[in-house]
């Protein structure tokens, strides 16, 4: 279903692109043109919370920005509190106001996943709250199954897309220009969806 709806949006595009992690790939997930479409949000929240009702929880946790929505949601559907972490100064945080108890029970939602960076910046958050993780779910999960987190993962959709450390990109070889997503002066990009080659 998450597949079908990466089509629909036409959300998963192919160009060269600079990845949140540094890498580069020539794929990308424009997940903003999923999660600006309650009606998509509300059908991938949906499939989360089956996903998860039956793991005991207290809290839902989301990192900014991409994980917000998506926890807010599943937090809602599963009637359980819901908070976000967000950097401030460059360290993950979370945000100020949000009450949070020793040995309280934390379900983590992202939305992409490649390193997993942001992830595990929020787990050694809750760590710090003395907080036990129960398990990590995600829209997709792009890693190529390259990340552990030593808790229960669970995906909606994995996807094998290959990213690149800049110095062995083929793209940049081939002298393909470059697009960083989610800046407004950014390389005017193929927006040829995946599902056509």
């Amino acid at each position: 279903m998450i597949e079908q709806l990466l089509k629909e949006s036409n959300a998963l595009l192919k160009g060269h692109f600079l990845l949140t992690s540094g890498k580069h790939s020539e794929f990308y997930i424009e997940k903003i043109k999923i999660i600006n479409n309650p009606k998509f949000v509300d059908k991938i929240c949906s499939q989360m919370t089956d996903y998860l009702k039956d793991i005991n929880c207290d809290i839902v946790v989301g990192p900014a920005y991409g994980g917000i929505v998506l926890a807010y949601e599943v937090a809602k559907k599963l009637e359980k509190k819901f908070l976000f972490t967000q950097r401030k100064e460059g360290k993950m945080t979370i945000r100020s106001g949000f009450e949070v108890k020793p040995y309280e029970k934390a379900i983590i939602i992202e939305d992409i996943i490649t390193t997993g960076g942001s992830v595990k910046e929020v787990i050694d958050v809750l760590r710090g709250y003395l907080v036990d993780i129960q398990a990590i779910s995600c829209v997709v999960d792009r890693s190529n199954r390259s990340v552990s987190f030593d808790y229960d993962f669970l995906p909606l959709l994995t996807l094998d897309i290959i990213s690149y450390d800049e110095k062995e990109c083929p793209l940049c070889s081939q002298g393909i220009p470059i697009t960083k997503p989610g800046v407004s002066d950014k390389v005017l990009y193929s927006n040829q969806n995946f599902y056509e080659n």
